[in-house]
């Protein structure tokens, strides 16, 4: 699983949990709604902004936005994501 569908994953499963259609979500955070569903569609990464206008929309911490995420750092500005399929 590539990191762009682990994020996509993670929003459509809070915002069904949360029982929100996008339009909803758009409208509670701010957030376009074409950027939302491109989010969903693995499409489009979201900025850091974007991120914690969701996630209290949504009402979870903006970690829940990136969980089965990490970083490994590599040597001097080298490294690369870590993604679960979980």
């Amino acid at each position: 699983m590539e990191f762009s569908e682990r994020l996509a994953n993670n929003l459509i499963r809070l915002r069904e949990d949360a029982g929100l259609d996008s339009d909803e979500l758009a409208m509670r955070s701010s957030v376009r709604r074409s950027q939302i569903e491109s989010a969903e569609a693995g499409e489009l990464v979201l900025r850091v902004d974007e991120m914690i206008k969701l996630a209290q929309a949504l009402e979870v911490p903006v970690g829940a936005l990136t969980e089965g995420v990490s970083w490994r750092p590599g040597e001097g500005n080298t490294g690369e994501f870590e993604v679960s399929d979980d």
